[in-house]
């Protein structure tokens, strides 16, 4: 069976640097034999998370959200930095697919647990999105996902594009070889 790698951008903004650092992800995603599902969180109509929506109605489009991350067997995210962390759309996504379904325990995670988790970041300053990496690697973890060591930081990512929205320089595109490869290795070794 092919390892299925959900694969997100934390930003939705048009001509977004992480929107092509995540395609290009897909595309060594499928290269390196499994499969990509691109999950674009423009397409999910989700609140800000509050148990008391939730707990009133949770949104028809967080169970489609957690319903198409648990169908994956890994997840590549390529997130911009925020004022130091993560964008609150991300964030907030990940928070919605945290909640448990019906008959799931508080801590079921099923979205998440035991899954693996690749990280990667394009952003316009000299740091590539370091420090939101570093949150969202924690954040995974909380959410029991064992995220890879390798992780792609694309600085001043303003230039670090070519016109096609390839990344210019090889170094970069070595490391998204090494991520992905590890990424899809690790994914369907957990998946068993």
């Amino acid at each position: 069976m092919t390892v299925r790698i959900g694969v997100i951008s934390g930003s939705v903004r048009q001509g977004s640097h992480n929107m092509a650092l995540a395609a290009l992800g897909a595309a060594r995603v499928a290269a390196a034999g499994a499969e990509a599902s691109m999950i674009d969180l423009a397409t999910f109509d989700l609140p800000v998370y509050s148990q008391d929506i939730e707990q009133h109605a949770c949104p028809a489009d967080a169970r489609r959200l957690k319903a198409a991350f648990e169908a994956c067997d890994g997840l590549l995210i390529a997130s911009p930095e925020h004022n130091g962390s993560i964008p609150a759309l991300l964030k907030n996504a990940i928070d919605w697919a945290s909640r448990p379904s019906e008959g799931e325990s508080l801590v079921a995670l099923t979205a998440f647990r035991g899954k693996a988790a690749g990280i990667m970041s394009a952003s316009i300053g000299p740091f590539g999105g370091m420090r939101a990496l570093a949150h969202l690697r924690q954040i995974l973890g909380t959410v029991q996902m064992i995220v890879v060591p390798e992780q792609l930081a694309v600085p001043l990512a303003g230039s670090a594009f070519t016109p096609g929205r390839a990344l210019a320089e090889p170094l970069p595109n070595t490391i998204l070889d090494g991520l992905v490869t590890r990424l899809v290795d690790v994914a369907g070794r957990l998946r068993g």
